[in-house]
């Protein structure tokens, strides 16, 4: 599988996130932390890590700043079959990556965390953000029968052929695991998810915008509803996509340049 972190900023703390991850994983993986721009303090850090992990490399994102874009550019540059989005704050639990990947591997194209299934929990963060979000997953998971009551979580694994098919159109922030269960369950594919513990972040700060992101929620929330649509009519309704990185040889920096 490919791991995809996208990170800003955040300094030795990427340190913990990664050993975390490099413990937990046993399948095998490549770690790709995905950065907005060279200067970002999040890339000295990382790159001392892949020195003694080749697993790890930092990858410079350029579809534009901001987490969609650099969850998008991730899994462009993904090699493996598998692509897992996963937070550099910590919130998610490391511990659940190989069986998210392990139900992509087993047809699902979509696996998620679910904080809202049973035995699942949310552990913080600000209640207004957790009460939309719960609302969300259980209404999608009701009425339009997404396969997940958590669309709104971005831990999740993809089929990342399936990715590339249907395309990304998020532009603004972390409504990628969203947009992407709407369209599995447009076209009326296999979703599952398993469930999860989420710990709001204990370093840094957060820089979810709700009033920012909320129009774009939204889009994909309504968009999950309807009649069955074929991958071709997934395609023509997308604006023109980013070109793939070319040779992910150029676009990653690994511990070797660094």
């Amino acid at each position: 599988m490919s791991v995809v972190i996208p990170v800003y900023n955040e300094g030795e703390s990427i340190v913990r996130c990664l050993d975390r991850i490099l413990r937990e994983v046993l399948l095998p993986a490549e770690v790709l932390v995905v950065h907005d721009m060279p200067e970002d303090t999040t890339v000295p850090y990382a790159q001392e890590v892949a020195r003694t992990d080749p697993r790890v490399r930092t990858v410079l994102n350029t579809y534009g700043r901001g987490p969609a874009n650099a969850i998008r550019f991730g899994i462009d540059s993904a090699v493996a079959p598998v692509a897992v989005v996963t937070m550099a704050d910590g919130s998610d639990d490391p511990r659940q990556i190989d069986d998210l990947a392990r139900l992509v591997d087993r047809g699902v194209v979509v696996a998620a965390a679910s904080r809202y299934m049973p035995g699942g929990q949310q552990v913080g963060g600000p209640r207004f953000k957790r009460m939309m979000s719960r609302w969300a997953g259980r209404t999608l998971h009701w009425f339009a029968r997404v396969g997940t009551r958590d669309a709104t979580n971005s831990f999740k694994a993809y089929d990342t052929d399936f990715v590339r098919t249907v395309g990304i159109e998020s532009r603004t922030g972390f409504e990628i695991g969203l947009e992407l269960t709407a369209k599995a369950n447009r076209l009326r594919l296999p979703v599952a998810e398993i469930p999860t513990i989420w710990l709001d972040r204990q370093l840094g700060e957060s820089r979810f915008d709700l009033g920012r992101f909320m129009p774009s929620y939204l889009k994909w929330y309504f968009f999950a509803y309807g009649r069955r649509l074929t991958a071709d009519q997934i395609v023509a309704r997308r604006g023109p996509a980013s070109p793939a990185p070319a040779d992910p040889t150029m676009e990653k920096e690994n511990s070797a340049s660094g």
